[in-house]
């Protein structure tokens, strides 16, 4: 309990990262409230208010707070809606890309040899494709939709967190509690799982906390190049890519989708500094 409550107080200190947790709470609200918030359904058309832009109606209620678009769906709730499909994006894409690069790190780390050779040489083979190639790949294989965008980002982040892993059990695995575990008797599965991989949580957490930024932007990139989310589902990069040719009659429905994806990148980078700080020992004693 000490240790949470040091944590906190720590965290506290970073302006920058408070700023990312409030935004990330927000969207987590956003998300889990979404039929509350929003005043329409997302995929709800009305042509007779097609590209109307943000306003107040007479009474002075919200009747379109930041307009519509081309089909006279609200874009304020469409956005809303959009957050859950991000935190969806997110979760997925990074238990993936943990799970899988977790367990090629610590297999590679801790038994080394052919076996870390093999396993590292992957990694080398992925790390040398570009990642939005690597993914666009994937994507025409498994076929254009949200759930192929989500595997292909998920594969794509594996090396990173199979590397990241990696390096942490190598500076782990020779230390003396370690050592005196292996002397009493406790099987391989335990060291790698039970002794070793909690003493590397820090680097994983930040690295996860992060990758889940980079998730939310590359499904947008995908969703924009029309590999991703496919109409009408109410997602950030698709409704940019919809909105491209209205630009200069209707700038609001390229504006806010953008402005969302921007304020979430933001955000849990921010978190992702602010957890490094703390959780690195060499960064807080500075």
């Amino acid at each position: 309990m000490e240790s949470f409550l040091e944590f906190i107080k720590q965290y506290r200190k970073n302006r920058a990262a408070l700023i990312g947790f409030f935004i990330a709470l927000i969207l987590v609200i956003m998300a889990i409230f979404a039929p509350h918030i929003a005043s329409y359904l997302p995929a709800e058309q009305n042509l007779a208010d097609r590209l109307i832009p943000p306003a107040w109606d007479t009474k002075g209620s919200i009747a379109h707070l930041l307009g519509t678009d081309d089909f006279g769906r609200d874009l304020f709730s469409r956005i809303i809606y959009g957050s859950r499909i991000s935190l969806m994006v997110g979760a997925i894409s990074v238990g993936v890309s943990l799970s899988f690069g977790l367990l090629m790190g610590i297999t590679a780390a801790y038994f080394g040899g052919k076996i870390d050779l093999f396993i590292m040489r992957i990694v080398d083979i992925m790390l040398a494709i570009p990642a939005i190639l690597l993914a666009i790949v994937i994507v025409s294989i498994l076929g254009p939709s949200l759930y192929s965008a989500m595997t292909a980002i998920g594969i794509v982040g594996i090396p990173t967190y199979a590397r990241i892993v990696r390096a942490s059990v190598l500076a782990e695995r020779e230390k003396e509690y370690v050592i005196a575990s292996r002397i009493n008797g406790s099987s391989n599965l335990r060291l790698m799982f039970a002794v070793i991989l909690p003493n590397c949580a820090s680097p994983i957490i930040v690295q996860a906390t992060m990758g889940f930024a980079s998730a939310v932007l590359e499904a947008a990139g995908l969703s924009f190049l029309g590999l991703g989310a496919q109409p009408p589902t109410p997602e950030w990069g698709a409704m940019l890519s919809d909105s491209l040719q209205f630009i200069t009659t209707a700038p609001w429905m390229i504006f806010y989708p953008g402005l969302a994806i921007f304020l979430t990148v933001l955000g849990f980078n921010l978190m992702g500094d602010g957890l490094m700080d703390v959780l690195d020992p060499k960064l807080k004693d500075k």
